[in-house]
């Protein structure tokens, strides 16, 4: 027997919870960005994120609500995605406080930064991805802004790199699941495509 569930009847926020339990896993955009006067950098976990594009190369992020991360990309028209990897789940779980606009979360968790090398926002030092990006557009759509960045530097830790690739059991990516619950990247299974003509 199956359970049917309508957004016609059922409030908004319990939707959402069904919605993000089902969707599983979702990896995290772990977004920094500076304010406008350049003062402030701001540092939030984002998990409905995902790549765009690959040509050009263009990863996108959903900020439901208009958060500091919406209001600062579209300030400054920059940012950047840092991994959000399984060591730093603790640091990750405090910048989703909702901290005052003008509190940026490096220095409120104490989270080590350092520079980017095309952009203006800093990444997080102890991340073992940063993915740099300009703002190429955003699309509003019901109560979420969906935000894409156009790639325009990666910079990954040579110590996370097997045979010059990102290792995945290197990377140790946390996701997202539903309620408070996190994920860890587990099993890892390979299983290379068929080809049509080498099917049975």
């Amino acid at each position: 027997m199956r359970v049917d569930y309508s957004p016609e009847s059922m409030d908004r926020r319990s939707f959402y919870h069904l919605l993000t339990a089902v969707v599983v896993p979702r990896p995290i955009a772990w977004v920094s960005t500076l304010s406008a006067d350049g003062r402030t950098a701001n540092l939030a976990p984002h998990s409905f994120f995902t790549v765009a594009s690959t040509d050009p190369p263009i990863v996108q992020f959903t900020s439901v609500g208009r958060k500091d991360s919406l209001h600062n990309v579209e300030a400054t028209g920059e940012f950047v995605v840092n991994l959000a990897s399984e060591p730093l789940l603790a640091e990750i779980n405090a910048t989703a406080t909702d901290f005052p606009r003008d509190e940026g979360e490096f220095d409120a968790v104490g989270i080590t930064r350092e520079p980017s090398l095309k952009v203006r926002p800093p990444r997080v030092a102890d991340s073992p991805v940063a993915i740099e990006c300009v703002l190429h557009a955003t699309l509003g759509l019901g109560d979420s802004t969906v935000v894409f960045g156009r790639v325009v530097h990666v910079v990954v830790d040579e110590d996370t790199l097997t045979d010059g690739r990102p290792d995945i059991g290197l990377l140790r990516p946390l996701a997202r699941l539903g309620g408070n619950e996190w994920s860890t990247i587990g099993d890892v299974r390979e299983l290379a495509r068929e080809r049509y003509k080498e099917r049975d």
